[in-house]
């Protein structure tokens, strides 16, 4: 977005409250059929504290926003010239969506709300899940490291690039891998636009009507021994390539489907293969605790109940 809030260091402790609450809130009302009613979900408190919440980020999002064009206007006011032998910065993704002519303020809020709110948490859980899981399997962690050991040689302090990140092959499959076995969003909500027919072998079919909110629980797709013959096991070998061409394209939704899939899925798995090759480069991991069979959802992002515990060794100097 061109700019930092800092929530690392508490710089914006309110909005990043605000965020976990709101998260919280969500998921306590999807769970709670009660909470649906209107009056006793504002009659409990929930819906004041929510809409509080909501009041919070849309505030801080716009503030982030104004901020960003009052900078857009210094610049393009000022009478610096460019060097034209310089490479020419690349525009930050929030400076694309205010100099969009068609877009109003509001549409601009909407989308940057989206990548704040929701492409934070969501991407930080496959991270650690991802790291937990080489750190329990060695010989996985072995090959990713050796991946890139070959793509970086001894320029270990590099930045990777985007043809780096085309190349962490192996890498990739074992964040698919992690999304497959740990999705960050364990469940998806739509509401039906047509009447849709559950077929049953011994009793009359479900019909579900146009209108109705349903819950999809993703995480039994990605666990079906018919589209994944190690459901249960972390292996990456379920993404080599034989086996994506030939699986429906359906067995393997982390980011949801369809017109309303996750905007940001390729953005999510470069910020992912970033962070994490920069780990693996430098360090060598293990993992200190187990992985229970099923781990609850103790909020809207799936996180492990008690965190996890990792040792980290030198590969090389600092």
């Amino acid at each position: 977005m061109g700019c930092s809030i800092s929530c690392q260091t508490g710089g914006n402790d309110k909005y990043v409250n605000s965020v976990k609450r709101l998260s919280e809130l969500v998921w306590l009302y999807e769970k709670t059929p009660l909470y649906w009613i209107s009056p006793i979900w504002y009659l409990s408190g929930k819906g004041f504290e929510f809409d509080k919440h909501v009041r919070s980020t849309t505030e801080f999002t716009r503030r982030v926003i104004e901020n960003q064009r009052t900078e857009i206007s210094r610049k393009s006011s000022s009478t610096t010239t460019e060097n034209p032998d310089q490479p020419k910065k690349r525009q930050a993704f929030l400076d694309f969506l205010i100099n969009c002519q068609e877009l109003s303020d509001e549409d601009i809020r909407e989308e940057v709300d989206t990548f704040m709110f929701e492409g934070h948490d969501t991407t930080s859980s496959g991270i650690t899940f991802a790291i937990w899981f080489l750190g329990q399997h060695p010989e996985y962690q072995r090959r990713v490291q050796d991946e890139l050991d070959d793509i970086f040689g001894d320029d270990f302090q590099r930045h990777p690039d985007s043809e780096d990140l085309q190349r962490m092959k192996f890498l990739e499959q074992c964040i698919k891998e992690t999304l497959r076995i740990t999705p960050p969003v364990p469940l998806i909500s739509r509401k039906l636009s047509e009447d849709v027919k559950i077929p049953h072998p011994t009793k009359p079919d479900v019909i579900l009507p146009a209108g109705m909110c349903i819950i999809l629980k993703i995480v039994s797709i990605l666990k079906d021994s018919r589209f994944y013959e190690r459901p249960w096991e972390f292996y990456p070998e379920h993404f080599d390539p034989e086996r994506v061409t030939s699986r429906e394209a359906f067995a393997y939704v982390p980011f949801s489907a369809g017109p309303r899939n996750c905007i940001g899925q390729k953005f999510a798995m470069l910020e992912e293969k970033t962070v994490l090759s920069w780990i693996f480069r430098y360090f060598s991991v293990t993992s200190l605790t187990k992985y229970p069979e099923d781990i609850p959802i103790t909020e809207l992002i799936l996180k492990p109940v008690n965190g996890t515990k990792v040792i980290l060794r030198n590969r090389r100097k600092l």
